[in-house]
């Protein structure tokens, strides 16, 4: 076997190592990062904080380049009876992330008798995004924001993370994803402290709305085809996800209020 230099090494990228030994000199350099291969990406996760708990939102739609390869992806899961997880970036490692995640908080529980705590859930979840840097370097990237309700501080809290595994607690709120600039901005102007649970959720609701309208990878509420957002509030009382009617309600105030506007011009 060939010997390279550490800055030469092609590592686990076995097609990088033809390439590098002239053995395969036609394949291309990055034919194999997932931009090339068309995985699905998720996009838009937005979570906030709320004067009892915490909302956790994701759009719908998964892109492939600039392609629409999902329209009714579910990014936002329950991860326990008092946390959850919002996913953004390649779609496969992300949903398996997840979902070990998941079998985790409940093997623990099973063993232990008792739940994990919030801030020891935080850092599973960071132990296994660093986990899955090798696959980020070949640019498939994990970065989920995580969010709970703290029994032992009677509060809700949340967490970003980057694709090293480093973790992040934000005091208000967070965003991820494509559209997280416009998103973050929408909550960034609109979160008071002592928002409720109501206006929290339409918060987060707004902020997906104009994400969507600014970031073609973020997508917004589909009437026609009864696709809507996943939101979901945590609290003392635990997971509680709302229904399509509700958020089709809330979307339908959106719509209104921005025909107004466009009236009033």
């Amino acid at each position: 076997m060939p010997f390279f230099a550490p800055g030469d090494d092609p590592g686990a990228n076995f097609p990088d190592l033809l390439r590098r030994i002239g053995h395969n000199p036609d394949v291309p350099a990055g034919m194999y990062d997932a931009e090339v291969l068309g995985v699905p990406h998720a996009t838009t996760c937005v979570a906030l904080r709320y004067d009892g708990g915490v909302v956790i939102a994701g759009d719908r739609r998964a892109t492939s380049g600039n392609l629409i390869s999902h329209r009714t992806m579910e990014k936002v899961v329950q991860a326990d009876r008092h946390s959850g997880v919002a996913i953004a970036g390649s779609a496969g490692p992300a949903m398996e992330m997840v979902r070990l995640f998941q079998l985790q908080l409940e093997h623990y529980e099973k063993v232990e008798g008792s739940a994990i705590s919030l801030e020891g859930k935080a850092n599973q979840l960071s132990a296994m995004v660093r986990s899955n840097l090798q696959a980020a370097m070949m640019g498939m990237v994990v970065v989920p924001i995580f969010a709970g309700y703290d029994l032992l501080r009677s509060t809700g809290r949340l967490w970003d993370y980057d694709a090293t595994g480093g973790r992040y607690e934000e005091r208000d709120y967070v965003a991820t994803g494509s559209g997280s600039l416009h998103a973050g901005t929408v909550i960034k102007v609109g979160f008071r402290s002592d928002l409720g649970r109501d206006a929290a959720i339409d918060l987060a609701a707004r902020a997906l709305w104009e994400a969507a309208d600014a970031d073609s990878a973020t997508g917004g509420p589909d009437g026609l085809r009864g696709i809507y957002p996943v939101v979901a509030a945590i609290d003392v009382d635990g997971w509680e996800r709302l229904d399509d009617a509700d958020l089709a309600g809330r979307y339908a105030r959106i719509i209104q209020e921005v025909d107004e506007r466009s009236d009033a011009r």
